[in-house]
């Protein structure tokens, strides 16, 4: 009885997190728009697709909801619990990637949302700014040179638990942030098919043709 009252807090809280993860602005827009990103597209609920289906500005809107939910949920628990930023322990991992979890299956929409990178990204925000610096830099450095925007991504989810592995040693937190990488690397399997088959959408052709088209 007395380890079941000191689990439940916890549980209650990555409850929360996850409650907090599973709200979808794109799924919000897609029905003000009337256009059913479900089925359009990649079919996916993220930013890219918003993008291709419906436009900058909704893409915008949905990038930084979908990165600020998990910051969001770790700076509450940081006030609550009085854990200053320069720190780091399990609780604040464990929130971020129920965050992650909840976008990738929010339980209004049958299980099925994104692929949670976005929400990866304030996750690593919200544990520690240096790494999501430099994260950003990463991704858009390994971007340019593969010329796939989805290796920046397969960077991201990689640097993230070796940091807490090896450069800011803590074992939990490496794990809880690894499972976490696990879990999108797992939503992104179709990107790595395309990959292998030479299917994957490269960044400058998609320029290319957003300029054709708009010639």
């Amino acid at each position: 009885m007395e380890i079941l009252q000191k689990i439940l807090p916890y549980a209650g809280i990555l409850l929360l997190a996850y409650v907090i993860g599973s709200s979808s602005m794109s799924f919000y827009i897609s029905k003000f728009k009337k256009i059913n990103l479900k089925e359009k597209g990649s079919k996916n609920l993220g930013a890219s697709n918003t993008l291709a289906m419906i436009g900058k500005k909704a893409a915008a809107a949905v990038l930084v909801h979908d990165v600020l939910k998990s910051f969001f949920a770790i700076l509450a628990v940081r006030i609550i619990f009085d854990i200053p930023y320069n720190e780091v322990c399990w609780l604040l991992a464990a929130v971020g990637v129920a965050a992650v979890l909840g976008h990738i299956f929010p339980f209004y929409l049958k299980f099925k949302g994104g692929k949670g990178f976005a929400t990866y990204i304030g996750l690593i925000f919200g544990l520690d700014w240096r790494l999501f610096l430099a994260v950003v830099v990463l991704i858009f450095v390994v971007a340019f040179i593969t010329d796939y925007i989805v290796s920046g991504t397969f960077s991201t989810i990689v640097a993230g638990p070796v940091y807490y592995a090896l450069i800011q040693p803590n074992l939990w937190v490496a794990l809880i942030v690894l499972f976490g990488s696990l879990v999108i690397l797992w939503k992104h399997r179709e990107n790595i098919r395309n990959l292998k088959n030479g299917k994957e959408m490269k960044i400058r052709s998609a320029f290319q043709n957003k300029y054709k088209q708009a010639s």
